[in-house]
């Protein structure tokens, strides 16, 4: 399943159907990672960098060094700080592009289903705000242990991985279950969905390959949900929480 369904997704991710939506979350996952870089960089020229060269008025030559190397440091901070935020920005557009996604991989691999129901705009916009803020939480408790030697590398693929893999199953469950409904179908397949979260985080893991994390991760979820849900339907009913 692990293989099948990774490699399906890779396929349909350069698809003719897809290219449309490619593009679109694409140009919108780079304005958001550029208007915020120049937001926080901004910032960082208009009021951190004049309040900390006010420390040394008398000294000008040494200020204009202090400047030049605390722009650098910024910078590199900047850099660093966005490449955690390509997770949580990737997260918050999915929800514009999910359904487009996970309705192209229903109709082209599973005609013979039943096609899945898109989610409302106003509840698929909460439900991306609150993953945002959950990811956006991660991934500081991850980055400050960046300062444990041995601890950084792991924890990046477990947070991602635990936290991008719940929200992408989730939604793709969603357009066949309540949300609740999906919430336990989740939890009864957490292993499996972990596994495949781990997946997209290796995928979130390569640079510029991880502004397309939004599409892979929703088709890959779709062939997920699509194999849980048929290994659900063997189970027997009294071991089912869900409709």
């Amino acid at each position: 399943m692990i293989i099948n369904a990774t490699r399906a997704a890779l396929t349909e991710l350069f698809s003719p159907a897809f290219r449309a939506v490619f593009m679109k979350s694409l140009g919108l996952t780079l304005a958001a990672l550029v208007i915020l870089w120049l937001l926080l960089h901004g910032f960082f020229d208009t009021f951190a960098l004049p309040w900390m060269a006010s420390f040394w008025p008398g000294l000008p030559t040494w200020t204009e060094w202090f400047g030049f190397a605390a722009a650098i440091l910024a910078g590199l901070g900047l850099a660093i700080g966005l490449a955690f935020l390509i997770g949580p920005v990737s997260a918050i557009i999915a929800g514009f592009f999910i359904d487009d996604v996970a309705e192209a991989v229903e109709r082209k691999d599973y005609p013979a289903d039943p096609p899945g129901r898109p989610m409302p705009l106003i509840p698929s916009l909460i439900l991306s705000v609150k993953f945002f803020g959950v990811i956006v939480a991660g991934n500081i408790a991850a980055l400050l242990l960046l300062l444990v030697p041995g601890v950084n590398f792991i924890a990046f693929f477990v947070v991602n991985g635990y936290l991008l893999g719940r929200q992408f199953f989730e939604f793709a469950a969603m357009r066949f279950l309540s949300e609740a409904d999906a919430k336990a179908l989740r939890r009864q397949n957490a292993l499996t969905v972990f596994i495949f979260g781990l997946i997209i985080a290796a995928f979130l893991a390569v640079p510029l390959l991880n502004l397309l994390t939004p599409l892979f991760a929703a088709a890959l979820m779709v062939h997920v949900h699509k194999g849980v849900a048929l290994r659900e339907k063997k189970r027997p009913s009294a071991t089912r929480s869900f409709a």
